[in-house]
Parts: structure tokens; C-alpha cells; sequence
């Protein structure tokens, strides 16, 4: 039956009208609302659960931070848990994959809007790239969460029945490889400290799930370093050369440090300064007493959570490849050289001004959440407030045991971090997508700069 020309004009003034961001945000928000109700039910928590908790514990989970202000394990029955765990996972994979996903089972075409939001969420230029990717997202996740499911179920099977070593284990390879954070033990891994089955597996599947999807499909088609794409080659790179680094710096830093690593053996000591090299990268998980590390391993245990993991990945952070852009053209301006060049491939500016316009846009958010938090919490130490608004936004999840403490507007403006942290990038990568260009030029001038 054909529309007449009245009916299709009324047709679409009724249709919802939104940019991708603006239905990513609603996307999002409506994971957090619907956790939030149902952290609230009675079965789903024991004792006394505030709607700023539930709130808070949701927009945690779905921005897969990991900041908590209650224990998951005590506070909450499996089946809040288990929502946990759902959320988690929804807003690792991002909800938009799910809906992408369950277009393509139902219709063989996606409207131009789809497509621009398939494109903008994983960062691919074509339609059928993008669903080569999106498909690649959700059965790689599948693949190392039931891997690690494996192996920890295995190494937790000594100290708990079939049952719960189990869950611990879904739990946590869900936590971990969608860079999460959350546990359901009240010290996150500090009692698993000396126990390298679970502490290496656990580090594994969050550096894997950070490195990206793209880089992880890339790997797999070209299985050798010299067919690897130059993205693939330099995220990987770098990732290898900040872990290596971090790795010897936080180990030579807390070696001595009697509340860390001082106490331990050479080998638990060398398992625990991997770990809290890689963490940082957006697990949020910790095998040491973050408050206990010193001022050294805490401003670069700060930095790595500002870097982050990959593009497309589970991660955090401005990104590794935005960082390194952003080496590269502080070296190519110092060289005088007019060419910013990797691995025999020139950067295009746009991508500098992006990687510019990205650490703007998370250094002002930083700012104002750490400015809101100082006033907020007179109280509270001028560190510990950096070190939360930097793991907020950058949705990292470690902090300085000060989470719990905070007064509710101090944890609904983290909440505003959390999720503007995780929503920025997507915004940004949508407004330079769609540029607008002008053919006005306009005259030249000198600004003074430096």
C-alpha cells in the first residue's frame, strides 16, 4: 500500500530524529536505568541499597570502570551479581553491537543512519567492514571469556566447590576482559597475590581485551609482524613498550616499599609489578594496597590510566594510538620536519588534530571533575581526588580506597564522569566523521605559540 505525499511528510515528523551520539547516549542511559531498578529489587541486594548506590553500581558496570561504594560480593545476592555481570558485559561489547547485530539477523540492508552509527562505533569506513568487525567483536569475546572461564574455574576449584568456582570464574573473565574491575572478593585480588594461575590468567585476558579487536582480527589474518597492518604494528608497539617500561619502573619503585612488594619473594614480587604495570590500562582490578604505593608509582599508575588500551577495544583512556600520535608530532615539529611518518607511513593531520581535540576534551574533563571533588570533599587528600576523577573518567576503576567515603554529590558527579568518559570518544569520532566544510578561506596570521 502506497503513503500518499501528507501521510509520508507526517511519517517523518513523527520519527525520532537523533544524531548516533544522541542514540548511543540514550542507549547507554537506558542499560543504567534499567540495572539501576533492578539493583533496587529486594532479592537482588542484602541490607540497605540506596538509588545512589544502585545508580552508582550500575553506571560503574555498564561504563565497565569498576569503581564501587559497596562490595559487590557482600552487598549484593547472585542475582544482583549476575545482573552486574550482564551489564558488564552489555557495555563492553557496547549496546550498539547487540543492535547491529540483531539488525543484520532480521534485514539484509540497514538504513544510512545505522550505517553511520556501525561506522562510528567501531571505527570502520564501509558497511561490510563494519560488519565483519562487529561479528569479530562478538565471538572473540566469547573465545577468551570461555577461556578464562576454563582456566580459573580449574585454579579456584582447589579452594572452593565445582559450583562457586564456577561463578567466581564467569564472573571474572567477564570483569576482566571487558576491563571491568569489579570483584566479588572485598580486597579485589589481593589475597591471590602469590597465586599465579589466577593473577597472570586475570592480566592476560584484560591486556588482550584492551589491545583491540580490529588489532586481535588483524593478528589473526596476517599471522606474521610483516603483514600486519601499521596500525596493528604500532598499536602493539607501544602497548608491549609502556607495559615493559611501567613493569620496571613500579617494581623498581616498590621493591623497597615494606607495604607493597618489599615483603615478598622475587618472584611474587616480579607477578605483582606486571600486574600493576598492565592494570592500569583500564582493569581496575589490583593485587596490592593502591593507597600504600608511593607518590613515583601512583603519578605513573596515573599517566597509564590517562594513555589507556587501544581503539575498538574494552579499554579506557585517550587511547594508545592517540598518545603515540601525539609523541610523533612533538618529534616531527622538533626535527623540522614537515612529515609525520611510522613504520614508512605518513599520519594524515587530521588524525594529529583529533588526537589533539581528544586529550583536550579528557584533560578538561578531568579538570572539571577533579575541581568538582576538591570542593565537594575539603576534607578528603589532594591525590587521592586526582587519582579518583582520573580513574573516573578515564573509566579505569582503581582508587585510593576513598570511594566508599565520598558524600552522594561526590559520587553522582563521578557518575557524570564515568559516563561522559565513555560517551567523549564516540562523540568526537561522529563530529569529525561528519565534517562541515566551508569553501570561504580565510587570510593567514602569525600566532605566537611556546
Amino acid at each position: 500500500m502506497r503513503l500518499s505525499k501528507k501521510e509520508l511528510i507526517n511519517k517523518q515528523h513523527n520519527s525520532i530524529n537523533l544524531s548516533p551520539p544522541s542514540l548511543l547516549a540514550l542507549g547507554f542511559l537506558s542499560f543504567i536505568i534499567i540495572g539501576t531498578v533492578l539493583l533496587k529489587l529486594p532479592f537482588a541486594h542484602q541490607g540497605d541499597l540506596t538509588w545512589v548506590d544502585a545508580l552508582f553500581t550500575a553506571t560503574s558496570a555498564v561504563t565497565i570502570t569498576g569503581l564501587s561504594v559497596v562490595n559487590i560480593g557482600e552487598s549484593l545476592t547472585t542475582f544482583g551479581q549476575v545482573v552486574v555481570m550482564i551489564l558488564i558485559q552489555c557495555g563492553g561489547l557496547g549496546f550498539m553491537t547487540f543492535a547491529i547485530l540483531a539488525a543484520l539477523s532480521l534485514s539484509s540492508k540497514i538504513g544510512l543512519k545505522q550505517q553511520i552509527m556501525a561506522q562510528e562505533t567501531i571505527g570502520q569506513t564501509s558497511l561490510a567492514r563494519a560488519t565483519f568487525t562487529v561479528k569479530g567483536v562478538f565471538l572473540y569475546s566469547l573465545f577468551f571469556e570461555a577461556i578464562g572461564t576454563g582456566i580459573l574455574t580449574m585454579a579456584w576449584s582447589h579452594h572452593y566447590d565445582l559450583e562457586h568456582a564456577f561463578f567466581y570464574a564467569l564472573f571474572y573473565s567477564i570483569s576482566a576482559f571487558n576491563n571491568g574491575g569489579f570483584s566479588l572478593f572485598p580486597n579485589s585480588l589481593m589475597s591471590f597475590s602469590d597465586q599465579y594461575m589466577v593473577t597472570f590468567t586475570i592480566s592476560m585476558l584484560y591486556i588482550i581485551g584492551g589491545i583491540g579487536f580490529v588489532v586481535l582480527m588483524d593478528i589473526k589474518k596476517a599471522k606474521r609482524w610483516k603483514k600486519l597492518s601499521t596500525n596493528s604494528k604500532l598499536i602493539l608497539s607501544t602497548i608491549a613498550g609502556l607495559n615493559l617500561f611501567a613493569f620496571i619502573v613500579i617494581w623498581a619503585i616498590e621493591a623497597s616499599n615494606p607495604l607493597t612488594l618489599a615483603p615478598m619473594s622475587f618472584g611474587d614480587q616480579a607477578l605483582n609489578a606486571w600486574f600493576h604495570a598492565t592494570v592500569p590500562r583500564s582493569s581496575g582490578f589490583n593485587s596490592l594496597e593502591v593507597s600504600s604505593m608511593s607518590n613515583a608509582s601512583t603519578l605513573i599508575t596515573m599517566v597509564l590510566m590517562f594513555i589507556g588500551g587501544g581503539s575498538l577495544s574494552t579499554a579506557g583512556g585517550i587511547k594508545v594510538g592517540t598518545f603515540i600520535i601525539m609523541i610523533l608530532s612533538v618529534i616531527t615539529f622538533l626535527k623540522r620536519s614537515d612529515e609525520i611518518t611510522v613504520f614508512g607511513h605518513s599520519v594524515s593531520h587530521q588524525a594529529t588534530f583529533k588526537a589533539l581535540a581528544v586529550i583536550a576534551i579528557t584533560s578538561l574533563l578531568i579538570l572539571i571533575g577533579f575541581f568538582t571533588l576538591l570542593i565537594l570533599e575539603p576534607d578528603k587528600k589532594f591525590l587521592d581526588l586526582l587519582f579518583e576523577a582520573v580513574s573516573a573518567a578515564c573509566t579505569v576503576g582503581l582508587s585510593r580506597g576513598i570511594t566508599e567515603n565520598l558524600h552522594a554529590g561526590s559520587q553522582i558527579a563521578l557518575i557524570c564522569l564515568m559516563f561522559a568518559g565513555r560517551l567523549g570518544p564516540l562523540t568526537l569520532a561522529y563530529l569529525i566523521a561528519t565534517p562541515n566544510k566551508s569553501r570561504v578561506r580565510h587570510p593567514t596570521t602569525e600566532i605566537q605559540v611556546g
